[in-house]
């Protein structure tokens, strides 16, 4: 059980980089802008 704590560090340290990948990959995508491709902002001007 001497390295039972190193097994878990290292099992966290796995999480934390497969989490920062994944946040980063949809971090990119949203900066792209790519899920608005569609969208037309409303006229402000026009309802007036």
């Amino acid at each position: 059980m001497d390295n039972g704590i190193y097994y878990l560090l290292g099992g966290l340290a796995i999480i934390y980089l497969l989490m920062s990948a994944f946040n980063k990959r949809n971090a990119k995508r949203r900066k792209s802008r790519k899920f608005m491709e569609g969208y037309e902002r409303k006229d402000k001007r026009e309802n007036k």
